[in-house]
């Protein structure tokens, strides 16, 4: 495949545009009266800008300005060589001063050798060597005469036409029709009248392209993005920006749509040659020799070529195969709602077209709109509420702006919005959905679901839903985001462009425009009502989606309505209260994220077997009874607010848990050993409940990530540490009523954040915490009780500072980045704490008791000590200040704020120093 670029010199610089199309060199003696009158006129007809010298002017030595104008600003210029064509020293210097532009500013030349021979020209021989040897001899200098021998030579060298004897009028023909396909109007001027924001991002490409270097290769540039988002439109600025640089070009458009039609690919090849060289003649018999007849003809040649909506790679490939037989410095431009299809081509320059920011979005719909840049006196407010409907997409402003043109009644607008909230216009919904039609139908599928129910939910949610649904989310997602018609962001959440989303609700909504129970998804909530309240439930329903506009809305539930759904398997209900809790879930339920269940049970025919994903937020379940045990494929139990459950049962028949999550159970007492053993559990997570006494006294999930106790006042054993824990990174234990950690916390040879905060209880560290390797942070804040802080042992601080050879440590001294001590009973900061090589952040807030502060951390950066009202020794302060000495040079930071006794012993010299304003950020405001 070819490397895509583009060289500095032929991208540096705009279109040049040329004054004439073609400039006539020629004797007159021999030809103006005939040939050479017959060729112009021939040309004008045509409408070719042709500039012919009249010779009836007086010729000086030397060109004229004019004349050397003219030759400089015209893109071909046609030599007619005659057989006297050598005797005129002004045609030789115009031809001389032709090559040079050739060579300079890619000018066109085209020799007509009328009544010579090309070799008499090139050799100077025959009649037209007479002519030059008759000139030789009245001319001295030599300088010259080599300048006009050499372009002799290079113009009989040059690609032109040869009379011999033909008929003359079809000759000229052949020369007008020629030139004609260089110059004909190819500049795409069908473009918008307001071009808002494109001429950033033109300008943006074209750097890039020059940014480039290429040598003898192919530059190509994909660009990719949704639907009406503005691809044609800037391929077509770029093309026509570039169009006077090429001899050969060719804009393909509608690639997609015209593959659709029958001998797709061999009409498309047949378009190529046919822009290209200007010969309808061609005959392409199938795909095949359409190939190899395109590299024939085209080979070598410096071509630009659009090939605009291309959603298939074979298409390019049976156009233009591997591109390395283009001539250097051909550009070839793709568009794409696909941008894995510019990366199977090899298309390393690529540019996703975003949509207009906001500002630019503006400006463009009221154009549309008010044919000016600013909304009319009313209609400020409805402008932003379209604005945020469209979101930025060119062609949804476009449209919508268009169709509200000279509507001057405020409740049209009102309406409008409100219709095309629900049913977008047809002209956006027919331009977004040719994306999704493309798609496989398990694929259609993720984008239905993404569009009714998880657009802005984390990738991993919902692609673990989504693969328990069996529609393969590992390859469906990735193609979405492809495609263009799903974003993820850096935080790995999905997102959904409004409009997609209203375009994918549209399609489910025609699914059955009369019936709501006859389609696949629910989520608005007045069809959502009319079904569960008025028993239109079908087996045609999979998924519905309760979020109703007011926050506690009642649904009077009809008895049985659930039962006429057997194959619903997302159920996910937001905000609404029930009349009667459900007396039937489907078996095939996938996802139940359901709200306010009042229910003391689960209904007696839900077996979940299929269940894999389980949200309980404020039910009434007093238990989580027999019937869980058979919830073999649940992943995610999620417990919220179920203030009358007590207990959480053994669940080691629960052998794919993922993640437990409990939260505000106020009653819950006890969660059972089992859960400390789960092998595939990945997070557990338990807040807020503050009843909470028993918990698994071991834990050893080999599997387990993150682990967070937080707020459970009554729980005053944190768990043994089995080795089986290898995965641990994450441990966030705060507000308990631990009073020590075990010993085995040593085990967690993988664990980087351990935060411990309020834990008032606390008062035993043990040593181990210093073996954790890869610990940096650290956070101890608000632990007041601590009397036993870390034994250093000879072994430990034997590898508490590097070896001059090695930077190899064993401990967490050479990790350990951030330590929140805040709160703590120190007096005295213990003296290996300038063992901690990597430590930069030391906060120390608090500590009332604090009263010196002996060594630092070599690297530390930030000391954060306020509120430390006993401090009084800080050599570190006195150092930098006093002796503008320190060994702390990354040191930029120490807040002293309310520590009153550091200011009294460090004396009013410093003090004066040491004010808010100064840049070190050592400041006392308690003076």
């Amino acid at each position: 495949m070819a490397v895509q670029g583009a060289s500095s010199s032929s991208l540096s610089s705009f279109t040049h545009r040329w004054k004439y199309d073609v400039f006539l060199s020629f004797r007159g003696e021999d030809t103006r009266n005939n040939f050479t009158a017959h060729l112009y006129a021939a040309l004008v007809q045509r409408g070719i800008n042709t500039y012919r010298d009249d010779d009836k002017l007086k010729r000086g030595e030397e060109i004229s300005q004019a004349l050397s104008e003219a030759i400089e600003s015209s893109r071909i210029s046609v030599v007619v060589l005659s057989k006297k064509y050598a005797s005129s020293r002004w045609c030789l210097e115009e031809l001389a001063m032709i090559i040079d532009c050739e060579k300079t500013k890619q000018q066109i030349v085209l020799p007509v050798f009328y009544n010579v021979d090309p070799t008499e020209v090139r050799h100077q021989s025959k009649s037209f060597g007479k002519a030059w040897a008759k000139l030789k001899d009245k001319i001295k200098d030599e300088t010259k005469l080599q300048r006009w021998k050499s372009a002799l030579t290079e113009v009989a060298n040059l690609a032109g036409f040869t009379s011999g004897g033909r008929n003359e009028s079809e000759f000229i023909q052949e020369v007008v029709r020629t030139v004609f396909k260089v110059v004909m109007p190819k500049s795409l001027n069908h473009i918008s009248k307001h071009l808002v924001g494109m001429q950033s991002r033109v300008q943006y490409v074209r750097n890039k392209l020059s940014s480039v270097e290429v040598n003898d290769t192919t530059r190509i540039l994909g660009i990719f993005g949704v639907g009406g988002v503005g691809k044609t439109t800037l391929a077509k600025e770029i093309y026509n920006s570039f169009l006077n640089q090429f001899q050969y070009s060719c804009f393909l458009a509608d690639v997609r749509e015209t593959s659709k039609q029958g001998k797709v690919l061999i009409r498309l090849q047949k378009t190529l040659l046919r822009e290209i060289l200007g010969d309808s003649s061609l005959k392409v018999q199938n795909e095949d020799e359409g190939m190899g007849l395109i590299k024939k003809m085209l080979l070598s040649k410096k071509v630009l070529l659009l090939l605009d909506d291309v959603d298939q790679l074979s298409q390019v490939e049976k156009l233009l195969g591997d591109c390395d037989w283009l001539g250097s410095g051909s550009l070839i431009i793709i568009t794409t709602r696909n941008e894995r299809l510019l990366t199977d081509y090899n298309v390393h320059l690529t540019y996703k077209m975003e949509e207009l920011d906001h500002n630019e979005a503006r400006r463009l719909f009221c154009w549309k709109a008010f044919e000016n840049e600013e909304p009319n006196q009313g209609f400020a407010e409805l402008t932003e509420n379209f604005l945020g409907y469209a979101g930025g997409l060119p062609l949804a402003l476009e449209v919508l702006g268009s169709y509200l043109y000279k509507r001057e009644e405020i409740k049209f607008w009102e309406d409008a919005l409100e219709k095309y909230k629900r049913i977008p216009p047809d002209n956006i919904q027919d331009k977004l959905r040719i994306s999704y039609d493309g798609l496989e139908e398990s694929e259609k599928s993720i984008f239905l679901d993404i569009a009714c129910f998880f657009a802005g939910e984390r990738e991993e949610y919902v692609t673990n839903r989504l693969n328990g649904c069996g529609f393969f989310p590992h390859t469906g997602i990735p193609i979405l985001r492809e495609k263009s018609l799903i974003t993820i962001d850096k935080d790995g959440t999905i997102n959904m462009h409004d409009l997609l989303k209203v375009m994918g609700k549209e399609i489910v909504r025609k699914e059955s425009e009369k019936d709501p129970g006859k389609r696949t998804r629910l989520w608005f909530h007045e069809d959502v009502r009319y079904v569960l309240e008025q028993n239109k439930g079908t087996n045609k329903i999979e998924g519905i989606r309760i979020d109703l506009p007011e926050k506690k809305g009642l649904i009077h539930l009809s008895p049985g309505t659930f039962e006429k759904m057997p194959n619903l398997r997302v159920l996910v209900n937001r905000n609404a209260l029930f009349s009667e809790p459900p007396s039937y879930f489907s078996n095939e339920l996938r996802v139940l994220d359901f709200k306010n269940y009042h229910g003391t049970s689960l209904p007696s025919n839900f077996n979940g077997k299929k269940l894999v994903d389980l949200r309980m937020t404020k039910w009434k379940l007093k238990s989580l009874g027999n019937e869980f045990k058979n919830f073999q494929n649940l992943k995610f139990l999620i417990l919220v607010k179920c203030d009358f459950l007590k207990r959480i049962p053994d669940m080691s028949g629960l052998p794919n848990i993922e993640e437990l999550d409990i939260e505000g159970c106020n009653r819950l007492v006890e969660v059972d050993q089992s859960v400390g053993s789960l092998s595939k559990l990945v997070l557990l997570s338990i807040r807020y409940c503050a009843k909470l006494k028993s918990f698994p006294s071991y834990l050893n999930t080999r599997s387990l990530k993150k682990f967070f106790v937080e707020f459970c006042k009554s729980l005053v054993s944190f768990p043994e540490i089995g080795l089986e824990i290898k995965r641990l990174h994450w441990i966030q234990w705060n507000s308990t009523g631990i009073k020590e950690l075990p010993s085995s916390i040593g085990n967690l040879t993988k664990l980087k954040i351990l935060t411990l905060e309020d834990n008032v209880h606390l008062a035993h560290l043990p040593s181990s915490i210093l073996q954790l390797e890869h610990l940096y942070a650290l956070n101890l804040g608000g632990c007041t009780d601590i009397i036993t802080y870390p034994k250093v042992s000879v072994h430990l601080t034997h590898h508490c500072r590097p070896p001059s050879n090695s930077s190899t440590f064993t401990n967490c001294f050479s990790t350990l980045q951030g330590l929140n001590l805040s709160g703590s009973t120190l007096v005295i900061l213990p003296s290996w704490m300038d063992r901690f090589v990597q430590l930069t952040r030391l906060y120390l807030s608090d500590c009332k008791k604090l009263k010196k502060i002996e060594e630092l951390p070599p690297n530390i950066e930030v000391v954060e000590v306020s509120g430390c009202i006993s401090l009084e020794s800080f050599p570190e302060v006195s150092k930098r200040f006093e002796f503008n000495t320190s060994n702390l040079s990354k040191l930029h930071s120490i807040d002293l704020h309310g520590c009153s006794k550091m200011l009294v012993n460090v004396g009013s010299h410093v003090a004066a120093i040491l004010s808010p304003q100064v840049s070190l950020s050592l400041c006392f405001l308690d003076r």
